[in-house]
């Protein structure tokens, strides 16, 4: 690894470096994961064996409380469980199920009486378990589950119940083979009135491994992708539990039947509980970012090494010299770096938020929309520069023994577990809506109208660790109306800044224009508005990240290369949306044209540094032996 390389690794590495060089280390001491020749139960045994190495290690007590054996490191263990990005999807999947989605919302939802008991089973895979939330006919929609847990005071015991063929628990990691307990989110019934979505703990398997009295389990069979992970299907027929199986965090049932909880509106503690479930979504987005930047390395050394049609001088090109084959490939590098550094300052404002003794209401939903948008958003990257790595390397990238084939089908389903990233989105531009309208409620359309363009940018956007650096920018951004004002840095963050503006300014109008009968209507038909408004946010967060780690980077041959890889995310990120700055007056003809130029130049600057780059990201070596990368 040459200087440069390792001064951008170790920008890249950043706060957690330990733990990124750690899972490394134990990623190369796997086997290759690519075994086309085995059956599903063949995937499943051998993510299950990598699971007990994995649980033999100590790795996974990261995160956990230093009461029961943990580490207490929450950003450390949220980053561990994204570098198994790297190797073995169907490990990182099947590890976050138990460590992430099941230890996790014992931890956070339950109380020391579940930590003492379970936490430290749950650690060392003694206890293996599931997340069971997914309903057949509710995914998304968790706030409707129709499963039900009914309080019996006479028994002292909750009876957990499928009242109908939609309320089965589908998509079930760990369900269908290894998992012996399950969390399973149900509607609450005591004294004959339900208080909303709450969890409990439910045995699905007796110790010789048979289902439970009462549970149907049942195998979701071949996927596309994630064979390694065992989904299963899970049905109740009135399993009676301990009304201890409740995890009490944030609302109790006393044993008369009696129902308490610290928040009062059944609505606000819905959303408190699945608040602090964010972790596994945070860590989607950053497995997805490390999956993707596998495959780009693989498809520039394949680059690097493929000939294709004779140079006028006679010799073959180099397919990575093709103008085209760099715009394929190097916009993804440089959008893979954005990412990277929008999800460390994603993982950095978790650990701070739920490291602190009482978790702020305020930040704590500001960190659920921001978490939202960059799962939506990476892991929409991963699948179309996963795709483009596939194309990028031919024939030879279709051939199941050169990798690409597995990560493309692995990372497809990440678009849709934790969240449908549509209405994920969603969630995100309703975040903005909620803030617009907490600042500007009281005032007249004129006078809203008159303050929004005074102070929109200071009240109602985010702000983020770059805020100043980024105004130090846009205050220094000369006035100029020649084209290479595209790179600068200021220019650039100012368009950003203006685009959200303008875009959730007009969302905001559309919708007031609504009277309260037609509210859903107009939300329903300003559904591409929305989404734009939410693209356009994270797009800005993205960006501002990116200009923070440019900002902190001490090596001055790094910083200078990063500065061309952040103008190449931009501006090819402009390209990608030219229409709306070109509809909106953003951006001239000439000016379009500049951007669209700016990105062929960048990419040509870029192009003898593209192994650099894509090095930088220190991919285990193991993890990239492919025939077609050998001679």
């Amino acid at each position: 690894m040459n200087a440069l390389t390792e001064a951008l690794t170790q920008v890249l590495d950043g706060r957690w470096a330990p733990v990124r060089r750690d899972v490394r280390e134990q990623l190369a001491a796997l086997e290759p994961e690519v075994a086309t020749g085995l059956d599903v139960e063949g995937q499943r045994a051998r993510t299950a064996e990598r699971m007990r190495r994995l649980a033999d290690s100590g790795k996974p007590r990261l995160g956990f409380p230093p009461a029961q054996g943990g580490g207490g490191d929450v950003g450390g263990a949220v980053v561990s469980f994204e570098m198994l990005g790297l190797g073995d999807l169907s490990l990182m999947v099947k590890a976050g199920v138990q460590w992430g989605l099941f230890g996790g919302a014992v931890q956070l939802l339950g109380t020391e009486r579940h930590h003492e008991r379970y936490l430290g089973e749950i650690m060392s895979l003694d206890l293996p378990g599931c997340f069971a939330m997914t309903e057949t006919g509710h995914g998304s929609d968790v706030q409707n589950l129709r499963t039900t847990a009914t309080y019996d005071a006479d028994a002292g015991e909750f009876v957990v119940h499928t009242p109908e063929e939609s309320a089965r628990k589908d998509y079930i990691g760990n369900a269908a083979r290894d998992g012996r307990m399950a969390v399973v989110f149900a509607q609450l019934v005591t004294e004959g009135r339900s208080h909303g979505v709450h969890a409990f703990l439910v045995p699905i398997r007796d110790a010789e491994g048979r289902p439970a009295d009462g549970v149907t389990i049942s195998d979701c069979g071949p996927k596309a992708g994630l064979n390694g992970v065992d989904n299963g299907r899970l049905l109740f027929d009135r399993v009676h539990v301990p009304r201890t199986a409740l995890l009490n965090r944030y609302g109790d049932v006393l044993p008369d039947g009696s129902y308490t909880s610290p928040i009062d509106s059944d609505n606000r503690r819905f959303f408190t509980m699945l608040g602090t479930l964010v972790r596994g979504r945070v860590s989607v987005a950053g497995s997805a970012g490390n999956a993707t930047k596998r495959a780009l390395a693989l498809a520039v050394r394949y680059a690097e090494r493929r000939r294709q049609f004779e140079a006028p001088d006679g010799d073959e090109v180099t397919i990575l010299d093709y103008r085209a084959h760099q715009r394929r490939l190097l916009p993804a590098v440089a959008t893979s770096y954005a990412l990277h550094f929008a999800q460390e300052e994603l993982v950095a404002a978790l650990d701070e938020l739920h490291s602190a003794t009482e978790v702020d209401p305020t930040r704590q939903r500001a960190l659920e929309s921001r978490a939202a948008g960059l799962k939506a958003v990476a892991t929409w990257h991963a699948t179309g520069a996963i795709q483009a790595a596939r194309e990028a390397c031919g024939g030879a990238g279709y051939l199941g023994e050169n990798i690409l084939p597995t990560l493309k089908a692995d990372t497809d389903v990440f678009t849709t577990f934790e969240g449908d990233n549509t209405v994920l989105l969603q969630l995100v531009a309703k975040s903005l809506l909620t803030n617009y309208r907490d600042q500007f409620e009281d005032l007249s359309p004129l006078a809203t109208a008159r303050f929004v363009a005074e102070q929109f940018m200071g009240t109602v956007i985010e702000r983020t660790a770059a805020r100043q650096a980024v105004e130090r920018l846009v205050e220094a951004t000369p006035a100029r109306d020649d084209d290479e004002v595209v790179f600068d840095r200021g220019w650039q963050c100012k368009l950003f800044e203006d685009r959200e503006e303008h875009i959730v300014d007009g969302l905001v109008r559309r919708l007031r224009s609504a009277g309260r009968d037609d509210a859903f209507a107009a939300f329903n038909d300003a559904q591409d508005h929305v989404l734009h408004a939410a693209r356009a946010h994270v797009d800005r967060l993205v960006l501002e990240a990116f200009v923070a780690a440019v900002d902190r980077c001490s090596d001055d041959a790094a910083r200078d290369l990063l500065g061309r890889v952040c103008d190449l995310y931009v501006l090819s990120t402009v390209e990608a949306d030219r229409a709306w700055f070109l509809e909106h007056g953003r951006l001239s003809g000439s000016r379009a044209k500049a951007v669209s130029a700016g990105v062929n130049r960048l990419c040509a600057d870029l192009r003898p540094h593209a192994r650099t780059l894509v090095d930088a990201f220190a991919v285990p070596e193991e993890l990239l032996r492919a025939p077609m990368l050998t001679p």
